[in-house]
């Protein structure tokens, strides 16, 4: 399993909106419940936003490489969970 980083702010919609179908994608496919996203407000680790290359939140980090920005899809957040499982 590959390690999941999810870079969001409080109170963004999108990130809301990213959350709903991650749960929705667990709900429909067992495998995609083994993935355990890290999830981390840049605002409460400025540090780790910094190092990293994004602009947007959501951003998905699949190992280290940025896979998901900005605005989220269903077909690109299950890209991540698809990627995250190998």
């Amino acid at each position: 399993m590959k390690d999941v980083l999810m870079m969001v702010l409080k109170g963004c919609p999108h990130c809301r909106r990213a959350k709903e179908m991650i749960a929705q994608l667990q709900r429909e496919k067992e495998e995609y419940r083994r993935v355990t996203i890290r999830e981390v407000d840049e605002r409460e680790d400025p540090a780790l936003a910094d190092s990293l290359d994004y602009y947007y939140v959501p951003c998905f980090f699949v190992d280290g490489q940025k896979r998901m920005e900005g605005v989220p899809t269903l077909d690109a957040v299950e890209a991540v969970l698809k990627e995250a499982i190998g």
